[in-house]
């Protein structure tokens, strides 16, 4: 069964598309500039990005630094493990040297609560001393595995460790963002066991390159495709394979980022997912080229329906604001209304196995939420063993055949 736990985690779910847009609009829009007048509003902030590595290294009791230059906390306090003391060492950074002293007190009183956990990121609201003053901040610690390999078992000094931050945007900007920015910094790991070498070469254009590559790919495939976006979302909906041909590597990156955050990978049993891309496969036989070989990318063997040509506007609508962090907004409401509506269809098929009236709604539900088709197919998959629904969902199926003709 489709889970309904993201729904809540994600907000509750507003009664139309236009006013789940505008709402999150604003409240995107209210977080990024501090819910300030609009006459304070800066509109560059979605433009300026910036980035912090530091070395963490932890001591045991007798290793314990003499002073506090480093970050560190001079003194125990109640929430200071009393064995251990560490340090942070800057090792790169765009922000200024007031706002990095700033954000490096930040970390180490994260650091001093426990609350970074190797790989896996977290997000508050930092004040700085930067133009935008609050920022969203991404900060993350990482292990080496070379390092850990060869730590004595006798040494009181642990391996060195990093954490990486990531700042711009708000809070709830970055949240949305959380996972991608998981995976990005995973790859400094490897680059990291040479950091003086690879410095220059490799971590500071990786570093830089954060915002571009993690948060802004939605909206440069919106920018790319146009009214044509209505294909990629159907593809995603109804996980269809899609083939990205004569394009160059940032292009292709994109689209399969796209797909990704587009997919409902994660909202529905893995069992159910793995069938529906066998059964979509099975059923088409190929899948959705898209040729960039052109001055416009053009797309072969797609599809579309109402409710994806509906998202496609809402997109298109939110280009006009250039906030990157809007546009992943509007992509996890596209997939929150679809899980609402194929709960609402197996609801109404559970009842229809008892009552012709609720049969009757099921048509009705098909004929009107626009994505009928695709959502047939998903339910069908969830319920290949249950007789009676299948019974139910073959009358829906010639209903729907009927309907296209018609």
């Amino acid at each position: 069964r489709i889970s309904l736990l993201h729904t809540k985690r994600c907000g509750k779910m507003l009664p139309s598309l236009q006013e789940s847009v505008d709402g999150d609009e604003r409240e995107l829009e209210s977080s990024e500039e501090g819910g300030g007048p609009a006459e304070e509003r800066r509109p560059e902030r979605y433009s300026n990005s910036y980035y912090c590595l530091y070395g963490y290294q932890c001591y045991s009791s007798s290793e314990q630094a003499a002073d506090s230059d480093d970050g560190s906390p001079s003194s125990a306090t109640p929430e200071t493990p009393s064995a251990e003391d560490f340090s942070l060492s800057l090792v790169d950074t765009n922000l200024p040297a007031e706002a990095e002293t700033e954000l490096r007190s930040f970390i180490a009183k994260r650091l001093i609560k426990g609350a970074l956990f190797e790989g896996m990121g977290n997000v508050a609201s930092v004040e700085l001393s930067i133009p935008e003053f609050r920022v969203g901040c991404y900060y993350c610690l990482l292990q080496q595995e070379k390092l850990l390999e060869t730590a004595t078992v006798e040494s009181n000094i642990s391996p060195r460790e990093y954490v990486t931050c990531f700042l711009g945007g708000s809070e709830k900007g970055l949240e949305l963002f959380r996972l991608e920015l998981d995976i990005y910094v995973q790859g400094l790991k490897t680059n990291l066991d040479s950091e003086k070498s690879n410095l220059e070469t490799y971590i500071k254009p990786y570093l830089r390159s954060w915002f571009e590559d993690s948060v802004c790919p939605i909206q440069r495939v919106v920018q790319l495709f146009q009214e044509k976006l209505a294909f990629l979302l159907h593809a995603a909906l109804s996980y269809t394979p899609v083939e990205v041909k004569n394009s160059d590597e940032r292009i292709k990156k994109d689209i399969d980022r796209f797909l990704s955050a587009a997919s409902l990978q994660g909202l529905i049993q893995e069992g159910t997912m793995t069938s529906l891309c066998i059964a979509m496969t099975e059923e088409q036989h190929k899948s959705v080229v898209i040729d960039c070989s052109g001055p416009q990318p053009q797309f072969h063997n797609a599809g579309s329906n109402k409710f994806c040509d509906d998202w496609t506007q809402a997109f298109l609508n939110g280009a006009e604001g250039g906030n990157p962090f809007l546009f992943r907004q509007i992509l996890e409401n596209f997939k929150l209304k679809a899980i609402q509506d194929t709960n609402n269809l197996k609801r109404f098929i559970r009842q229809a196995e008892m009552n012709h009236y609720a049969l009757f709604k099921c048509f009705v539900f098909l004929k009107n939420c626009g994505s009928g088709d695709v959502l047939l197919k998903i339910v069908k998959v969830e319920q290949a063993e249950m007789p009676e629904a299948k019974n139910v969902i073959t009358v829906l199926e010639e209903f729907m055949r009927e309907t296209a003709v018609a």
